[in-house]
């Protein structure tokens, strides 16, 4: 199995680039654990991650935000004295090196669970798996349908699906879209999944959409503006990485669409060069509009100010400050919060399985949604989120932490109302 090489009004102000660089104080000491101060020495517990590290794009974030607050949790006391022991590597983007690392990590060396997963490829090839060896994953950032329909892996955020369909949902009930263009990669299980998903919520509103897909190894940027225009769309929708967006902002510019549609797009666009990147044509305001998985990166609220403190002081300089990042960090708030209600002496992989899996309503001012794991074999917990508009070099929030309409939702929406697991 071989995958293409390239697989691949709040506002947020100038100040943005400086937030993602580092917004905590000297005075804002990071809380982590047991916040005790006093250095974990007791045995180790084994936790894992894959990401897509090397290959199209560093995919790594979310495991970097998840190491920096487990180091900080082992400066603090660790899980009531025992360390965490977090290893992560990297599959290369190649699923056949994803089901051998997954394998060594949850086989060899025998973690008690995955925490802060991002990639590409890992879920498809290693989902049955950790099935079979009673393993749970709190994925930092799920990407293809199989991260979100398996029965051990929950994602932390809420995925391209959502947050593609969060995006056109505002434009048609805010800017009253009703022809739009799902413009995707070809990636299986993703770029399908999400264009599949926009259309069936076209057909709930009314909203006329037509999907087109691109390879991203072969790109041609001009080539998809005219076949997407062909459409005739008040609505483009970009599901794509950020990498492969900057080219069809040009292109876009360079055939004068602007006047014509309005760009839509989901949270992987959410960066702090992009307004600069795009250039005047496109951040003059009304143009482009950005749905945020997670919350704003520079919110004043405590979880996001101590992401900002626990990456200033164990990250590394090089860590990335983004949306993937937070989830991470999330996802190791989430993991080390169960770990620290169990006792010590019983920390296993069955006990941590039956423990994360119990996780129910669990609240942070990082995300729009709490969180849970549940039962089940699909598991989507984070599904509401916000818009950004892109002004200059400011992204402004036009509308925040609504419900996204997912048609295929309605078993999740009953499952939580009957289990309460949201409360």
């Amino acid at each position: 199995m071989k995958l293409r090489a390239c697989i691949s009004g709040l506002v947020l102000s100038v100040g943005l680039a400086a937030a993602v660089s580092g917004t905590a104080s000297a005075a804002d000491a990071p809380k982590c654990g047991l916040n005790n101060g006093m250095a974990a020495t007791g045995a180790p517990i084994e936790i894992g991650a894959v990401v897509g590290r090397t290959g199209p794009a560093d995919f790594s974030g979310s495991a970097q935000a998840a190491a920096a607050y487990f180091k900080c949790v082992n400066a603090n006391g660790g899980i009531n004295g025992r360390p965490i022991h977090y290893t992560v590597v990297d599959d290369q983007w190649n699923p056949e090196i994803a089901a051998q690392l997954g394998a060594k990590l949850v086989k060899d060396q025998k973690v008690v669970a995955m925490v802060g997963n991002s990639s590409f490829v890992e879920c498809p090839t290693s989902a049955k798996m950790y099935e079979q060896e009673n393993v749970l994953v709190i994925a930092g950032v799920g990407v293809p349908r199989d991260c979100f329909h398996a029965k051990n892996i929950a994602p932390v955020n809420g995925g391209p699906r959502i947050s593609n369909i969060g995006a056109v949902q505002f434009m048609h009930e805010v800017l009253g879209a009703k022809r739009v263009v799902c413009l995707s990669t070809n990636i299986p299980g993703v770029g399908d999944w999400v264009c599949s998903g926009i259309e069936a919520y076209g057909k709930t509103v009314g909203m006329e959409v037509k999907s087109v897909f691109f390879d991203p190894s072969t790109l041609d940027a001009t080539s998809v503006i005219l076949q997407s225009m062909a459409f005739n769309p008040d609505t483009i929708l970009g599901n794509m990485p950020k990498e492969t967006s900057i080219p069809v902002f040009a292109a876009g510019e360079q055939q004068d669409i602007g006047a014509k549609v309005k760009l839509a797009f989901p949270t992987s666009q959410y960066d702090a060069g992009l307004p600069k990147a795009i250039g005047p044509y496109w951040n003059t305001g009304g143009r482009v509009f950005i749905h945020l998985e997670l919350e704003p990166l520079d919110k004043k609220s405590p979880d996001v100010l101590n992401w900002h403190a626990v990456m200033d002081k164990y990250g590394n300089p090089g860590d990335q400050r983004n949306t993937f990042s937070q989830a991470g960090f999330l996802a190791a708030m989430i993991a080390t919060d169960a770990l620290l209600k169990m006792d010590p002496t019983k920390i296993d992989r069955e006990t941590v399985t039956k423990a994360f899996r119990a996780i129910h309503g669990f609240k942070s001012d990082i995300s729009c949604s709490p969180w849970y794991f549940g039962p089940g074999d699909e598991h989507n917990p984070t599904h509401a989120g916000s818009v950004a508009e892109i002004v200059g070099d400011r992204f402004v929030t036009k509308k925040s932490c609504f419900e996204v309409l997912d048609p295929d939702f309605a078993n999740t929406r009953k499952m939580e109302k009957e289990l309460h697991l949201t409360e």
